[in-house]
């Protein structure tokens, strides 16, 4: 009798409900309506692991959604999601623990001037929930005939000797914390493709997997940044304040500090939410040197700044998460090292997991739909052969938008990296001129130097853990390794006091019996922080059973 696999076979496979993988399933059925696309997505619900600051450039998106769904503006989640559309864009620099100087004069004469910097303007965009946004684009996806599933979590890509992916194996279900079988097993199951698109989200698990595996090379290290945010509830007479059509950015406190420190990018956020809320975030490079650093202590400094606490004091966060940002931008694009291809053979790579972030706008939502429009496309013209979309995928976005800001942006973020943010944010001016740096991965730079801004009381992070509503299988196997923990024994804590039980934002790791462990897997909201920041590259993440994570709905 045969398995259940061998009906598992799907023209194509898209791994990731994201905003790239929904545009290249909505934008494939536009051109292609006969053609079979499944998208399967490792969250419990569509939207539940999308979280972004989030501002969103509205050309792509407009483009895709005027092919695909004419009228779309008058629909009731285009009036919902895309309510706020900005008018008011603020640069704040903060400098203390009070005082505030707009600087977006700055980024109109940079504009002006045809300077990077000037990139940074987002008036006319939207501020947007990507969780909403994501699942309004399923829905609009389904329609159009494509399936997309959740609960599916890919473990493996499986590749032959070309290159070609031919299956995504799916994870098994069913196991207790020893991996052995319980009763309700199941065996994860391959799904054959002619095309795999790749696209869930930065430091894909399969991502890495495909690139190691075709050895696919970065000209230069993918650098990450971590970013918290927070859904508040405020009064009437706070939004009122702040406006539904206001984006603030804030650079300097709590994270950089001219002469005395600390040196870390990043900045803090503030946008418009739905009505009475508004998100609030910081994001830090995860080249932070500070051993006892956790971005959640910078974001409490940034919430209780005299600009800001003034939107949100005596206000009630309702939802919460965490992510990570791919920022080392052009150079740090996963390529075929022979044709430039952003892939192999029948495999595209999109959105954050290709690391299609420009730097310079802070913003990466209008190229993650743009790449998923471009991989549609490509599939289109390669249906009799497959082994030819990623090039013509590449050649695509080479011609593009997309790599046109990319290359902008290309030394933006490793000139910081190599220089800090007090020489490396001037010099980035000129970052086109510069030759390649070579830059440390994340992990490298952390140091013994503590953060001096250190809050008087510890984050709570119990709390904001049960505000994402992060949950898995409490009998499933961890899906948090620590490779060597004679590494964490007479290295990591020693010299570093075990850095991923501080920064670790959901409280995962502890010290149990003289001994770091991920002792509480459950807790994980997926942003792959410890694996990026471990100070030994000590840590691994594997995906947990399908439906395990957070479940953002507003974020």
């Amino acid at each position: 009798m045969p398995s259940n696999k061998d009906f598992n076979k799907v023209s194509v496979l898209v791994v990731g409900a994201g905003p790239a993988g929904l545009a290249t399933a909505i934008q494939l059925k536009t051109l292609k309506p006969d053609i079979d696309v499944c998208v399967i997505e490792k969250a419990l619900d569509l939207g539940n692991h999308n979280l972004s600051g989030a501002v969103l450039e509205p050309e792509p998106f407009h483009t895709l959604m005027n092919a695909a769904a004419p009228g779309w503006r008058d629909s009731e989640p285009a009036k919902d999601i895309l309510a706020n559309v900005i008018d008011k864009d603020d640069i704040m620099f903060l400098l203390g623990r009070k005082l505030a100087f707009n600087i977006f004069f700055a980024m109109k004469l940079g504009k002006a001037l045809g300077l990077g910097f000037g990139q940074m303007i987002h008036k006319g965009d939207y501020s947007v929930s990507i969780s909403k946004l994501t699942k309004w684009m399923a829905g609009i996806a389904k329609c159009m005939g494509a399936e997309v599933l959740t609960g599916f979590a890919a473990q493996e890509i499986m590749v032959d000797h070309s290159g070609r992916a031919t299956a995504v194996k799916l994870v098994d279900q069913g196991l207790d914390k020893e991996g052995n079988k319980q009763p309700n097993y199941v065996e994860g199951e391959l799904i054959q493709a002619d095309f795999v698109v790749l696209a869930e989200g930065c430091d894909g698990l399969l991502t890495e997997q495909f690139i190691e595996k075709v050895q696919l090379k970065r000209q230069r290290p993918q650098l990450y940044s971590v970013g918290v945010k927070e859904l508040i509830a405020v009064s009437p007479e706070q939004y009122a304040k702040f406006t539904s059509g206001r984006v603030v950015h804030a650079m300097g406190y709590p994270i950089w500090t001219p002469v005395f420190g600390p040196g870390m990018f990043g900045g803090g956020i503030v946008y418009a939410g739905a009505k009475d809320h508004l998100s609030v975030g910081m994001i830090v490079g995860a080249d932070w040197k500070y051993c006892d650093f956790n971005v959640q202590d910078a974001l409490t400094n940034f919430k209780n700044h005299k600009f800001v606490n003034q939107f949100i004091e005596g206000g009630t966060v309702v939802e919460a998460g965490v992510k990570m940002i791919p920022e080392g931008g052009y150079y740090a694009i996963p390529r075929d090292p022979e044709t430039g291809a952003i892939g192999k053979a029948n495999v595209m790579i999109l959105g954050d997991s290709a690391g299609f972030v420009n730097m310079l706008k802070i913003k990466g939502l209008h190229n993650a739909i743009d790449s998923g429009m471009q991989a549609a496309k490509a599939i289109a013209e390669s249906l009799e052969q497959p082994e030819t979309a990623a090039q013509k995928y590449t050649d695509s976005i080479d011609a593009s938008n997309v790599a046109k800001e990319m290359k902008s942006a290309r030394s933006f973020r490793h000139v910081i990296a190599k220089f800090g943010p007090l020489q490396g944010m001037p010099l980035s001016v000129f970052g086109g001129l510069l030759p390649q740096f070579k830059v440390e991965p994340d992990y490298q730079a952390m140091t013994v130097a503590n953060y001096r801004l250190k809050p008087n009381q510890n984050f709570d992070k119990d709390t904001f853990t049960a505000v994402a509503a992060t949950e898995h299988r409490e009998e499933e196997p961890s899906h948090l390794t620590i490779r060597d923990r004679t590494i964490c024994r007479t290295k990591c804590t020693p010299i570093f006091n075990s850095p991923c039980i501080t920064f670790c934002p959901a409280g995962v790791y502890e010290t149990i019996h003289d001994e770091v462990k991920p002792a509480n897997p459950s807790n994980c909201l997926h942003c792959k922080t410890c694996q990026r920041k471990c100070p030994f590259d000590n840590i691994r993440w594997t995906v947990p059973e399908g439906g395990g994570g957070p479940r953002y709905k507003r974020m």
